[in-house]
């Protein structure tokens, strides 16, 4: 078996994936890929066409998008573990999956934590405003987590889902800034479920740092 991630390092998604894949007990090679190169490597577009991160290869099979391929892993490897079985619970594993993506990821990771927190990493200033912005929807949207969330470690049900890892991911760098771990304090299931979440083997594995 071999297994073959692609993707940036820093990237929320990226580590999602890798997560997964730790979870699953999976042994993977990393493929560094910037998907903010200009132009991104012609050899990555012929994997992924739109450029985006990250891609996965299992013994030449080749899947990219990353709500397909946490699934692909949890299925192709082992038992389905990370899914739950109840109909119900699965479908609020995908809504909070759903939200995660649609309305969390911006304003959590690339407004809040990037500004704060990646741009002054790499020498750059913040941008105030736009850290506000992020602050602003970020409310809304853990609000609208926090009425769906199980309740205790976990998000859904009472074992872990691909629900928590994928929510897990861009709450470790929204947390990263003072104002995003103080937002979340404000939300007592979700802070709950993150007491017990980031203290995971997973998560502290897959941690990339700061450049």
């Amino acid at each position: 078996m071999a297994l073959e991630l692609h993707g940036y390092r820093y990237s929320v998604y990226l580590r999602i994936v890798a997560m997964t894949l730790a979870e699953k007990g999976c042994d993977w090679t990393h493929v560094e890929v910037n998907p903010f190169a200009d132009p991104v490597p012609q050899s990555y577009l012929a994997l992924h066409p739109f450029g985006r991160v990250p891609t996965l290869i299992h013994d030449g099979f080749v899947l990219y998008e990353t709500s397909a391929i946490i699934r692909y892993v949890d299925e192709a490897f082992g038992p389905a573990t990370l899914q739950p079985s109840d109909p119900q619970q699965r479908a609020r594993m995908n809504q909070i999956v759903a939200i995660a993506d649609s309305y969390g990821y911006w304003p959590m990771v690339r407004q809040v934590f990037a500004q704060r927190v990646f741009a002054p990493a790499t020498g750059q200033d913040a941008d105030e405003g736009m850290i506000a912005e992020g602050l602003e929807k970020s409310a809304q949207v853990l609000a609208a987590l926090e009425k769906l969330a199980a309740g205790g470690p976990f998000l859904v049900g009472n074992t872990l889902s691909l629900a928590d890892l994928h929510l897990g991911a861009m709450i470790a760098y929204f947390t990263a800034a003072p104002e995003g771990k103080a937002e979340l304090g404000r939300h007592a299931r979700l802070s709950e479920w993150w007491l017990a979440f980031s203290s995971s083997a997973a998560l502290r594995e897959t941690d990339p740092g700061l450049p």
